[in-house]
């Protein structure tokens, strides 16, 4: 953890392992928040970049409130680092920043529409104490919502960016939910870790011994430009941790990450949050895991019963060979945890074996099936069924549906898809 201390009315970040003379208090805001206090109480900081010159810099948190009198526009600003008691009135040009003042137009419309008494000119405006508060309300709401993203990206280790946006209602992160970039293994569960690995200085082109895939006994699944291109159903090997390949090797894919910049957003048609891709994305190319929380099909089986009276669907079977584990993603999880049903989808799920070789702990990794346009919305089918082509992906048939305990029926859940072919039930 580091600390912060004030010297010479200068503020030091310093480890918790640095000896220092004096008091040292842990720092329990945010680094923006931070830099707001520190200009206030008109301390200079290397680490924040806060110094003399940049002292009268403020930033906006959010606008509470709007008045317009003879065409003039004034803005009910709250302070970024100050107490909503010190929020100020502007004039437009006092405010330098236009992506906030374009989103709270559009806020400020949806206020204006709600009220009862409109305004009578376009060149009088001012609004009435309940759309106030919806604009403090929707205010706050942003900015939970945008550190709730910045968490997000803080953690990841891959090429994608997560966005968030909500302009559908006034619900902010999801509650007692933890985003996640591995797996989390549950009480009951141990996984092992592959002690060898292939001899490949080319997997592609000269592959030794069928490199990972040949040593299974599998063919390699990616093209040379990391497509996938075996079957559904059948199984894929990637290189591991302890193959002579290096990071770049062709068959590391799933491993790499989330290469697509992707948006966690609200739907408008009460299925909750929806994922879709702010790029292109190519047939066959790997879009996302679906992360969770390692669980027996008997602690799968407790957690189901509570989770039916809700509907959820955050329950995966890995019953690639044997029904043994299951993935739940409800508590923990990553950006797959918000991917909707859809009986038309245009994601595939694949079996993916890395580091852990255990056919009954398989990663489950989400394909692009076919060409995804940019602001398309991500989908799978929770009742995903491979066709029995071979040998191998007759093993998967019934593994992507959510648990379904032999004990007991699972309560009717109403499709929302809306396409031609639709099932009208998930379950």
């Amino acid at each position: 953890m580091d600390f912060l201390v004030i010297v010479n009315n200068k503020l030091q970040v310093v480890h918790s392992c640095t000896v220092f003379a004096g008091c040292s208090v842990a720092c329990k805001v945010s680094w923006t928040d931070l830099q707001a206090l520190c200009r206030r109480a008109r301390v200079t900081c290397v680490d924040l970049a806060v110094t003399k010159s940049n002292f009268n810099d403020y930033e906006v948190e959010y606008i509470a409130d709007y008045i317009k009198t003879n065409g003039k526009e004034y803005f009910f600003v709250k302070w970024k680092g100050y107490p909503e008691s010190e929020n100020t009135w502007e004039p437009r040009k006092n405010l330098k920043c236009p992506k906030l003042l374009r989103l709270f137009k559009s806020d400020l419309d949806a206020a204006i529409r709600r009220q009862k008494k409109r305004p009578r000119t376009e060149d009088t405006v001012e609004l009435d104490q309940k759309s106030v508060g919806y604009l403090v309300h929707k205010g706050k709401q942003r900015q939970a919502l945008w550190r709730w993203e910045t968490q997000i990206n803080k953690s990841n280790r891959h090429k994608g960016r997560i966005y968030v946006q909500n302009e559908v209602d006034l619900e902010g992160p999801p509650r007692d939910f933890t985003y996640i970039e591995d797996y989390r293994v549950g009480e009951g569960v141990q996984v092992t870790t592959a002690a060898l690995g292939c001899e490949c200085k080319d997997c592609y082109n000269h592959p030794v011994a069928g490199c990972c895939p040949g040593l299974s006994q599998h063919r390699l699944a990616y093209t040379d430009t990391g497509l996938v291109r075996v079957r559904p159903g059948q199984p894929i090997y990637e290189c591991n941790s302890c193959c002579r390949c290096g990071p770049d090797c062709i068959n590391r894919v799933v491993q790499n990450g989330i290469q697509y910049d992707l948006c966690i957003f609200r739907t408008d048609n009460g299925r909750g949050w929806g994922v879709r891709t702010l790029e292109r994305i190519k047939r066959n190319s790997f879009v996302m895991e679906y992360l969770g929380e390692i669980i027996t099909t008997e602690e799968a089986e407790k957690r189901g019963e509570a989770y039916d009276s809700q509907g959820a669907t955050y329950l995966f079977d890995l019953d690639y060979v044997e029904d043994v584990f299951t993935v739940d993603a409800a508590f923990y999880g990553n950006v797959s945890h918000f991917v909707n049903h859809s009986c038309e989808p245009n994601l595939q799920v694949y079996n993916v074996f890395i580091d852990n070789l255990d056919e009954r702990l398989p990663r489950i990794a989400l394909f692009a099936n076919r060409y995804i346009k940019a602001g398309e919305e991500l989908t799978f089918d929770y009742k995903m069924q491979i066709d029995p082509v071979d040998a191998e992906s007759s093993k998967m048939d019934f593994s992507l549906a959510a648990l379904e305990g032999p004990s007991r029926k699972r309560m009717r859940v109403e499709c929302k898809c809306g396409v031609e072919s639709c099932r009208k039930y998930l379950f």
